[in-house]
Parts: structure tokens; C-alpha cells; sequence
């Protein structure tokens, strides 16, 4: 299977060298669930898009700086090319600033948190009943645990959307909407040690107690594994349901 990444962003360049880019962080995580996935990557920020929607058989977005309700050209034209590919009916993984790109191009509302920074491993309560619909999360347990970096967030879900799991601090963490686009705030590609570098560089911008929160957070351990196996099954699953299937009768 082939999945497209849209790139909305770089790591900043001065933990490239320890971390690598976006690139090398999907790369390792979907290397280390199925290696034989294979990964494509369009650089969206710089205008750079599939010829065809049919390039790839599912399509992910990273997370961005960046928020959805700014102005800018390449937000504007991705945001466009969102809306296509919901119509279009191909399947889509938005991760982060993805997740929120879904609502923003859908009619829904992306604001900047009032509860402020979510930073470090952030725990999510599973809506049981409704993940029962999604035949492609398996063994869901009661909680999930992701790491994240954010300060935006899904104020209202677009239409035909069912909120899988949420907090308090994020009501809306991972969003299905249609059967087709999947949305989750969480990071599963990002590692712990990254994120304490990125944390490090950014701490000016963190008030004090949340960013020794978000240090202490860090130990705990994340579902990122698990989340990654769901993405791969619900792109698998869509395939499946897509695709002519032929039946031998036995007399």
C-alpha cells in the first residue's frame, strides 16, 4: 500500500541533525508497524500535490507551526484541496494541524485554545460506543495516551463527524467524519525525545507550570503504536470496501 504525506512544515533546522525531518519521523513510525508501506511525501507548503488523487491509495497530512484560520496563499490552496478529496471520497489521515485543516475545510470551527498550550503526553477517554461503528480499531482501550504540541483546537466538528475519543482539556481529539476522513489531534510520529528538545527551545513560550507538566509528562507511555495500526486499517478497510470483489459459488 501506498500512502501520500503532505508536509505543511520542516522541524526547525537546529534539531534536524538529532531528529531528522518529518520525512524520517513518518518513515520510522510506519517502519516500525508494517514495513511494507510505502510512503510518498508532497511538500503542500511549497504548492507541491499529486498529479492525480488516485497517485496514492490514502493520503496523511503532518502537523504545521502554522494555524488553519490564517491567511496565507499555501493554507488557502491546501485548504481547497482538502475540500476536493473530502468530495472526492479519498480517504484522508490528518494529524495535528491536519486534523484541524479537516474542520476548518469542512465547515467546522478551529480557534485558539482558551485552556492554552497542550504540550507532552496528553490522555484521551475512547468513545466505546461509537468506535464499535469503525470496524477497523482494534482492541480499543478505555484511554489513549499521544503526545502533543498544540494550542489550537476543533471548537465545533463539521457535519457528519463522530468525536472517537476526547478530554476535558480537547473534547474534540480524534474526529471521524464521513467513513472516509479521520482527524487526530495527537502526534503518533513525534518521540519523546523530540519533543523534550522542541519543548527546550520553545520554553519562553510555555507558562512555567505547564511546561514542567509537560516534562514530567514525558515518562509516561504513549499509544502511538496502536494509533498507527488503526490508520494503516482504516486505509486498508477503505480499500477493501472500494475495491470489486469476486466470489466463487460452491454447489
Amino acid at each position: 500500500m501506498k500512502l501520500g504525506v503532505f508536509l505543511c512544515d520542516d522541524v526547525r533546522p537546529e534539531l534536524q541533525g538529532k531528529h531528522g525531518n518529518y520525512p524520517t519521523m513518518f518513515s520510522n513510525l510506519f517502519a516500525a508497524v508494517d514495513p511494507n508501506i510505502t510512503l510518498q511525501f508532497y511538500r503542500v507548503i511549497d504548492g507541491q500535490y499529486p498529479q492525480t488523487l488516485n497517485e496514492c491509495d490514502g493520503y496523511l497530512t503532518s502537523g504545521s507551526r502554522y494555524s488553519v484560520y490564517e491567511q496565507s496563499r499555501w493554507i488557502n490552496v491546501f485548504q481547497g484541496f482538502i475540500h476536493q478529496l473530502y468530495f472526492q471520497q479519498v480517504p484522508l489521515v490528518g494529524i495535528c494541524f491536519g486534523h484541524q485543516m479537516i474542520a476548518q475545510a469542512l465547515a467546522g470551527e478551529v480557534v485558539r485554545s482558551e485552556q492554552g498550550w497542550g504540550i507532552g503526553t496528553a490522555q484521551a477517554t475512547i468513545n466505546l460506543k461509537e468506535v464499535q461503528r469503525c470496524p477497523w480499531i482494534t482492541e480499543p482501550p478505555e484511554t489513549l495516551s499521544l503526545l502533543v504540541s498544540h494550542q489550537d483546537q476543533v471548537l465545533r466538528s463539521p457535519a457528519k463527524c463522530i468525536t472517537l475519543a476526547g478530554s476535558n482539556f480537547c473534547p474534540n481529539s480524534i474526529l471521524l467524519v464521513g467513513d472516509h476522513f479521520l482527524g487526530i489531534q495527537g502526534h503518533p510520529e513525534f518521540t519523546p525525545e523530540y519533543l523534550f528538545d522542541l519543548m527546550k527551545l520553545r520554553k519562553s513560550s510555555y507558562p512555567t507550570a505547564t511546561y514542567q507538566s509537560a516534562l514530567d509528562s514525558l515518562i509516561q507511555p504513549t499509544d502511538h503504536l496502536q494509533v498507527t495500526r488503526w490508520i494503516i486499517q482504516f486505509f486498508r478497510y477503505w480499500q477493501f470496501i472500494n475495491e470489486p470483489h469476486s466470489f466463487n459459488k460452491t454447489e
